[in-house]
């Protein structure tokens, strides 16, 4: 399989190539103008990383409850 990587690799699981990736720049280069861009990247960035952040925090919580009350188990039926 091919191996892009990355941001390219998820733009084609979504069904989207590199012209359409082209267009929605041109539009949004349009809408919101040259300067603003680097702007909104950096702000979907911190978003992401936040949002990523959030769920890597709530599975680490929902592992550790899980294996405290499967010990909780094991104990209870050891007795």
């Amino acid at each position: 399989m091919l191996n892009l990587g990355g941001p390219v690799q998820q733009a084609v699981l979504l069904g989207l190539g590199v012209p359409e990736l082209v267009i929605i720049l041109i539009i949004a280069i349009v809408i919101f103008g040259p300067k603003k861009i680097p702007e909104i990247g950096s702000s979907i960035g911190k978003a992401l990383r936040e949002f990523k952040k959030g769920t890597q925090e709530i599975e680490s919580e929902t592992k550790n409850e899980t294996e405290s009350s499967a010990e909780e188990e094991k104990d209870s039926k050891e007795e």
